[in-house]
């Protein structure tokens, strides 16, 4: 696992078309990598992107790819993205997920992310909307991680 650049961000659109209908592209992820305190971690078909900003994180996307997933890669990413973004000055951790994603709630309520609030029919598509679920975690979380 490592911190991504620029250079990372059509990979990133790759893996993030092949795990949701509404993805970002290279130029949206490319943006999004250069803005102040953001951050990408990226191992083998997946990634983590998430922006500190104060004494707040805010995870952003998690993207693994399906042919990867249920291996723990997503809680790898949680945990060292987390402990990055705490070594950055973060106390909290925040994000936003989709109330019918049942196995990320999971992962993050295995985190420790506990309900914070709730955004009503946040997500749209085809199908109709969904609420997302607010989540805080304080940081830093069980254990501290260090990167390659």
């Amino acid at each position: 696992m490592r911190l991504a650049d620029q250079t990372d961000c059509g990979q990133l659109a790759h893996i993030h078309a092949t795990s949701f209908e509404d993805c970002w592209n290279e130029a949206s992820l490319r943006d999004l990598l250069g803005s102040p305190g953001v951050f990408a971690l990226i191992e083998v078909e997946s990634f983590i992107l998430i922006r500190a900003a104060a004494d707040e994180a805010e995870i952003l996307t998690l993207a693994v790819a399906p042919e990867k997933r249920r291996g723990g890669m997503a809680r790898a990413l949680v945990e060292a993205a987390a402990a990055e973004a705490h070594r950055r000055g973060a106390q909290a951790c925040f994000l936003e997920v989709n109330v019918a994603n049942e196995a990320a709630r999971a992962l993050y309520t295995g985190l420790g992310f506990a309900e914070a609030g709730r955004r009503p029919a946040y997500y749209r598509s085809a199908k109709g909307s969904a609420d997302a679920l607010i989540l805080k975690v304080a940081l830093p979380l069980g254990k501290l991680v260090q990167l390659d």
